[in-house]
Order: C-alpha cells, then sequence, then structure tokens
C-alpha cells in the first residue's frame, strides 16, 4: 500500500523532532469519520511530541487539518501511549489533593465554645497603661 500525503507529513515532522527516528511509525485507516493515523513513537520520545500543554501536538493536528480539508477529507491524529507508561498527576488532581489536606485541617479546627476560648486567649491584650490621656 502507497503511503498517502497525510501519512508521509506526520511521518517526515516527527522523524524531524525526535531522537530514536527508527521508533516512529504511522499506521493510517479510514473509517466513517474519516482518516486515522495513529502516530508510535519511543517512550523517551513522547514528550517532545506532545510538548509543553500539548503544543506541538496540537500544532501537528491543526496542520493535519489544513491537508486534510486541501484534500476534502477529515484527518485525526492519535498519539499511541506505549504500555507501562504512567502520567504524573494533572494539576486538576494535585489541586483536589491539596483541597482533602485543607479540609483535613479544617475538620480539626475547634469548634463552639472551644474556638471562642481560643479566640478570647489570643485577644487578651495588657491594659493601656502606656498612653497618656
Amino acid at each position: 500500500m502507497a503511503k498517502e500525503k497525510d501519512q508521509e507529513f506526520v511521518e517526515y515532522v516527527v522523524k524531524e523532532i525526535v531522537s530514536n527516528k527508527d521508533a516512529v511509525k504511522v499506521v493510517r485507516s479510514i473509517d466513517e469519520k474519516g482518516v486515522l493515523l495513529e502516530l508510535t513513537v519511543d517512550p523517551e520520545d513522547m514528550g517532545v511530541v506532545i510538548g509543553k500543554e500539548g503544543k506541538t501536538a496540537k500544532s501537528i493536528r491543526t496542520l493535519l487539518r489544513v491537508l486534510g480539508a486541501k484534500n476534502d477529507s477529515r484527518v485525526n491524529l492519535k498519539i499511541v501511549e506505549p504500555e507501562g507508561s504512567e502520567r504524573p498527576a494533572r494539576k486538576e488532581e494535585a489541586s483536589e489533593e491539596s483541597a482533602a489536606e485543607v479540609t483535613e485541617e479544617v475538620e480539626e479546627a475547634p469548634v463552639g465554645e472551644e474556638a471562642s476560648e481560643v479566640v478570647e486567649e489570643e485577644t487578651e491584650e495588657e491594659p493601656m497603661a502606656d498612653l497618656d490621656i
């Protein structure tokens, strides 16, 4: 099967930015949604292909969309995650953990009469004998 322009394009761009060029594989399939390109790279090169905040992957997808529009087809890119890989916690997950810690602290805080006693202890001050009135 001859390689199509979209498949060649993805291979060329990705091979230029990764360290292990031999591990780059693009499989092309056609379904009811259009053309699907499945990109597989070496696990060490995943970060380079995805880029900061996914900007590199998004750029490749945008260029594929333009190439697809030129050929009257819809082209989608799927970056295949290697087996056994682990992603770091996302910001939302990390903030949920922080919220759980704050909730624990609030639950441990004194309530009712205990709280008013703590406030009274903190607010007791010496009379203002230093002031000349």
